[in-house]
Order: C-alpha cells, then sequence, then structure tokens
C-alpha cells in the first residue's frame, strides 16, 4: 500500500516582497495579500531501490498523472521484472486514489522526464534510454530521447528514439500547433561527429548542445537541429509561442559560436526558434556565477516567466540572499528583459517547475535547505519547497515538506477542483514523512488553498 499521511497544517506568506527589478518596477512595489495553503496529504509511493517522479499534469477526467522512473520489482510497483530503471506512470482521480500504473522500457537504463496530455485524449511521455529491447525498438549508442505516445488507458501506440553514439539526454516535450511535438534536451555532439543538425549551413561544435528535435504527430522527424558553443550547452524546457515559433531555455557556459553575450560562467540562456528550426535570436542572463534556467512558462499579457537557479548578484541579479536562490526573470517576445526577482533564503535554494493557474497566477515547486528569507522552518537537508507568485511576481504563500535527509519537488499542477499536487522524490522517513520503503520514493504533496 502507498504510505499516506494526513496533514492539517497552514503556512503563511511573510511580508510583501519589495524587490527592486526590471523595467516593471512598478508592479514590484504592490503589496502582497496575506494567504495560506493547507497541506492535506503527504504520500510516499515505491519499493525497495530508487523512484522518482518527475512530472505531474491535470487530466481531462479532472485526476492527475504523475511520471518519472522506477528501479523496484516490489513494494507499491507492478509488472516489473528486472532491476533496471524504467518509465514509471502512475494514474489518480480527482481524490488521489490509484486507478491503474505502467511501466515502460527494455533491459537497461530508461528514465523518464516530462509527461504531457495530447489533443486525442492520450498522452506522450519522454526521457533518456540505454535499451534496444522490450518496449525500445532502438538505441544508437549511450543515451538516446525516446518518445513514447499513449492512448488514455496507457497503452502504447508508438515510440521512437533519436540519437547517436553518446550521451543524448532528453527534459522536454510540448504538443505543437500542428498536432506535431518539439523534444528538447542535449546532444553529445563530440560523440555524434557533428550529425543531428540538419541545418543546411553547418558550424560544427563540440561538448553538448542543446538538441531539438521536431516531430510530426505519428512521431516522424520533420528537422533536428543543435545550438551552442564549445562547452556545456543543456536545454530544458520549452514552449510555442502563438505565432508558431518556438522559444527553448536552459544554461550555457559558452561564449562562441551561437554565443553572443555570456555574462559570466552559466547563464539562463534563451534561443529563439521559428517553425522550421532556424534560429531567430539568443539571449543571456545571470551573473559572474551559475545562473541556470529550468522551466518556462507564458503570461497572460503575452509575455514569458522563467524559473531557475542562481548564485549571482551583480550584473542582471540585482539580489542574491544567499547561497543559491530560485531566479525568477520576465521577458517579453523579443527576450527583453522585464523584471527579475530572487526568492530563497541564506542557503542553497534550487526550482524544478513552474505552472500557470486558472487566474493567471504562477505555482513554482523546488526545494530549499534554507530557514530564513523567504522561508520560515527547514526540517534537514533539502525540503520540498512550493510556493505561489501573483502576475507581478509577489509571493503569496509558500510551504515546505520534508524530513531530515533529502526532499525535492520536481513537478507541480492544480486540478480543476482547486487541488494542488506536487511532486518530486524523498530519501526521509521521518518527520513530515512517515515512511521510506527503499533508498528514494516517489514523493506526491496534495494542498488547497
Amino acid at each position: 500500500m502507498n504510505s499516506i499521511q494526513n496533514i492539517s497544517y497552514r503556512c503563511f506568506v511573510f511580508i510583501a516582497l519589495t524587490l527592486n527589478l526590471g523595467c516593471e518596477s512598478s508592479d514590484s512595489v504592490l503589496p502582497t495579500e496575506t494567504q495560506s495553503v493547507e497541506i492535506e496529504q503527504i504520500s510516499t509511493i515505491g519499493g525497495t531501490k530508487n523512484e522518482s517522479a518527475q512530472s505531474v499534469i491535470r487530466t481531462p477526467d479532472g485526476g492527475y498523472a504523475v511520471f518519472g522512473y522506477t528501479q523496484s520489482i516490489d513494494g507499491d510497483i507492478s509488472n516489473k521484472n528486472n532491476i533496471s530503471y524504467d518509465y514509471w506512470l502512475l494514474k489518480f482521480d480527482a481524490t488521489g486514489e490509484e486507478q491503474w500504473q505502467k511501466v515502460y522500457g527494455g533491459s537497461d537504463d530508461d528514465r523518464g522526464q516530462d509527461i504531457i496530455t495530447t489533443n486525442d485524449g492520450g498522452y506522450a511521455l519522454l526521457g533518456s534510454s540505454q535499451s534496444n529491447d522490450d518496449d525500445v525498438s532502438n538505441n544508437a549508442g549511450s543515451n538516446d530521447f525516446w518518445v513514447v505516445k499513449l492512448n488514455a488507458s496507457g497503452t502504447v501506440i508508438w515510440e521512437k528514439s533519436f540519437g547517436y553514439a553518446g550521451a543524448d539526454s532528453a527534459f522536454s516535450i510540448i504538443q505543437t500547433q500542428d498536432n506535431g511535438f518539439l523534444l528538447s534536451g542535449v546532444l553529445d555532439v563530440s560523440a555524434s561527429n557533428g550529425a543531428g543538425n540538419n541545418r543546411l549551413r553547418m558550424q560544427r561544435h563540440a561538448g553538448g548542445d542543446y538538441w531539438v528535435v521536431k516531430l510530426d504527430a505519428a512521431g516522424e522527424l520533420q528537422w533536428s537541429r543543435y545550438f551552442g558553443g564549445t562547452f556545456t550547452d543543456t536545454a530544458n524546457d520549452a514552449v510555442q509561442t502563438t505565432d508558431g515559433n518556438f522559444l527553448i531555455i536552459g544554461s550555457s557556459d559558452s561564449e562562441d559560436v551561437d554565443i553572443n553575450n555570456n555574462k559570466g560562467t552559466y547563464d539562463f540562456w534563451i534561443v529563439k526558434l521559428n517553425s522550421a528550426g532556424t534560429l531567430v535570436w539568443e539571449k543571456s542572463f545571470g551573473g559572474s556565477e551559475i545562473d541556470e534556467a529550468r522551466a518556462i512558462v507564458s503570461t497572460a499579457d503575452g509575455n514569458y516567466l522563467i524559473v531557475g537557479d542562481s548564485r549571482s548578484n551583480d550584473r542582471d541579479v540585482n539580489t542574491n540572499n544567499g547561497a543559491a536562490d530560485i531566479w525568477m526573470i520576465k521577458i517579453n517576445s523579443n527576450g527583453e528583459l522585464l523584471w527579475e526577482k530572487p526568492f530563497g533564503g541564506s542557503s542553497f535554494d534550487g526550482v524544478k517547475a513552474i505552472y500557470k493557474t486558472q487566474n493567471n497566477e504562477f505555482l513554482v515547486a523546488g526545494n530549499s535547505r534554507s530557514s530564513d528569507g523567504n522561508l520560515n522552518q527547514n526540517n534537514g537537508q533539502n525540503d520540498a519547497w512550493i510556493f505561489k507568485i501573483n502576475a507581478q511576481g509577489n509571493l503569496k504563500w509558500q510551504a515546505t515538506v520534508g524530513g531530515s535527509n533529502v526532499d525535492l519537488l520536481m513537478g507541480v499542477t492544480q486540478l480543476e477542483n482547486g487541488t494542488i499536487i506536487a511532486v518530486g522524490n524523498t530519501n526521509s522517513s521521518d518527520l513530515d514523512i512517515s515512511e521510506n520503503k527503499g533508498f528514494s520514493d516517489v514523493l506526491i504533496i496534495k494542498a488547497k488553498e
């Protein structure tokens, strides 16, 4: 059985943030509304080895689906017969009751990263695979992008692998306006010997680059492009703009080839592509330390919020609360910085996901080691951290959940009934986390405003 802990406590926001930031400075001084959130339920799901949830989505029936990977063959895991990592998908109804679960993969290491609902009522899964057997029909060497198209009940309709000899790791999938799919992640350009880029004018790179792969509705390759420089460039997320273009975000420590304005070490790096995959523009944001973008979402006013981690306190980063903060920037469709804000305390704080709610506010999911600044409690090492901001980036409420070990959030969504579902993984078995069945379990937090 899943370990479920019913909790009834409320977490309150602090005094209004008056962070000075960006061109929309008048927005940043608006008073924060005092609100609270109730953590209704904390559950752990897993076996005696390692499990992690990487993504969560609301489903058309009012429930939700949790996606990640599993190594165990016991405990809460069904229909798995080897201890290699497999994609793991769990479907829940609106009350949190598990309806079904499925594993997908081969005899090697297959780790799911992202899930979307598709226009036909099914799902699409994306991650990285080292297998070439069972559910995985092909592997070119080390990690490949592996995308799986499912129907509404989790049955495989088709699956495709894309990659070359090196470690090619996929992180984001979106369905495009033409009912196709855009995949993004990292291509090991050195190992591919320059393959993977069907631009007419190709400049050889080295190391890892952003890799963007466009598929049609049947999963057939339409084009692929890589972008970056001679160091490490990692694409983590993407959105399609209303005019059919694409914004790809992640991190880069390169300062050559496609990157023209590196701010120092790793930066938030945003590239805009047209519908054919041609580079329209690229922008770097950050300071002299490590700044890595993790997720992007569109806003109601036609702009974009990007969240990531920052250790800087100079250049584009006006304030740093401590060792590492969650750093949020708002840009317009031309890549111009509108405002920027940090969230966190004096220790290490990180982020993995941002979700736009129905009232055009935003839920942010990550983790924190801080007990000051925007936080008031830490149970030990990393705690799961979730907070909500309004459209101006002002904090409305925040909450942490954790035990004495490492607890991380990787995804967040809000259901039609208003319930907030945040997912990740936990190594704890004390304090807020009542049970751990192995090394790491899937962590699911249910909250209500």
